[in-house]
């Protein structure tokens, strides 16, 4: 199409075909249908990892993506998490502590484990039965006008929406076309992923390990597998991550342990620096951020996919809700609305996990001592336990309609 050729004309255009972009999209067709029109815009909209990166999705978000019609095709792939263990320890400790530990009630799952690939995979063919158009190009530029926004594309195609939702992740184009700051810093940490198999059945355990490094997670897959996500600091990840296989492993049983018979590797092993970093406004003139693009946090409680779907829960409800009034979807009351609903859940929810990271990263006896014994006393208070795993589910009584499973 010639870039002389006139903008074509959308009530919402999604940047960015990634689980939270897909997931916001199917969400606001399959409440409005015909009554908004609604584009996903992506350079690789089928880009995949190779089933390496996972996620860990909290009843609410689960809820979410059944509601939007994928849950049945991810259901046969994920893992259910039936208890979750914490330890603290160090590195060559023959027997490490369990200190506090997670139950599902009624054998519920605690949450449910999935490679990020299935999950958008599921997203997209759900996002595809609503009709959903998707326009494989980069946006490169953005442009706000007082009734719409009008996007340019890298092909020289030319967009305008009421409403412009940034879901292009951590390094997002639009973020900073809209020039919205962000400010975070570098955790200090390298986190290695990888998938292992081993040899027994790890019955739906997920153990979070707190050593001098960093937190090293053992998460259960489908089958005899587990998806790892070892943090060490920077130097330390990179040497280890160099290292040939048989050495790799060598070093990862230290801290895997042999519980669960010999251990061999099962994918690549690719190591990620962690940072720490949000943006100062979830929203800007018909812009609104959502997931990576408008937080990033460290993986230590696998909040980070559940804490965008919550974005995409309230951005969702709040969008229907006005264009069912026949408002304007990208106004700054709407806007605004939203990032009341998500600024101080995503602010603290991620200032707490950094604190967290940083109490348990120190090996100082005395503070060792003290945060043991503080797990230990939440261990043995189960209605704080409760309300902890309540948090974590997402889906509380003032939650939004679509992390409590209910239709917009």
């Amino acid at each position: 199409m010639p870039a002389a050729a006139s903008p074509r004309i959308f009530d919402v255009v999604v940047a960015g075909a990634g689980p939270a972009g897909l997931a916001f999209a199917a969400a606001v067709k399959q409440a409005l249908g015909a009554g908004i029109a609604v584009a996903l815009v992506d350079p690789r909209p089928d880009a995949r990892d190779g089933h390496l990166r996972t996620v860990a999705l909290a009843e609410g978000p689960r809820r979410l993506i059944a509601q939007v019609g994928a849950w049945t095709a991810l259901a046969p792939l994920a893992q259910p998490i039936r208890r979750m263990a914490i330890y603290d320890g160090r590195t060559r400790d023959a027997v490490r502590i369990e200190q506090l530990r997670f139950g599902g009630e009624d054998d519920e799952a605690l949450a449910h484990m999935a490679f990020n690939d299935d999950v958008a995979t599921a997203l997209r063919a759900a996002a595809a039965a609503l009709g959903l158009e998707t326009i494989a190009a980069a946006v490169t530029a953005f442009a706000p006008g007082r009734d719409m926004a009008e996007l340019e594309l890298g092909d020289g195609r030319r967009l305008r929406a009421r409403l412009v939702v940034a879901a292009d992740g951590a390094r997002s184009r639009l973020r900073a076309l809209a020039d919205v700051p962000t400010v975070g810093w570098d955790t200090g940490q390298t986190g290695m992923v990888a998938t292992i198999a081993h040899e027994r059945d790890h019955e739906g355990l997920a153990e979070q390990h707190f050593l001098p490094g960093g937190p090293f997670a053992i998460l259960p897959m489908r089958g005899r597998r587990s998806s790892i996500v070892w943090n060490e600091r920077h130097a330390d990840a990179r040497a280890i991550a160099a290292l040939a296989p048989e050495d790799f492993l060598r070093e990862l049983e230290y801290r895997f342990t042999l519980k669960l018979g010999a251990l061999s590797l099962a994918s690549r092993v690719e190591a990620i620096p962690f940072a720490f970093r949000f943006a100062r406004r979830f929203v800007a003139d018909r812009l609104a951020l959502v997931a990576d693009a408008a937080h990033v946090v460290h993986p230590l409680a696998g909040q980070g996919l559940n804490l965008g779907l919550r974005d995409v829960a309230a951005l969702a409800e709040v969008i229907v809700e006005r264009m069912r009034l026949g408002l304007d979807p990208g106004d700054a009351t709407t806007l605004q609305t939203y990032q009341r609903a998500r600024r101080f859940d995503v602010v603290s929810s991620s200032l707490g996990m950094d604190a967290l990271n940083r109490l348990f990263a120190n090996d100082l006896t005395p503070l060792r001592a003290a945060r043991d014994f503080g797990l230990r006393v939440v261990d043995r208070l189960s209605p704080l336990k409760r309300l902890l795993a309540a948090e974590a589910a997402g889906d509380g009584v003032k939650a939004p309609r679509l992390l409590r499973g209910l239709a917009l």
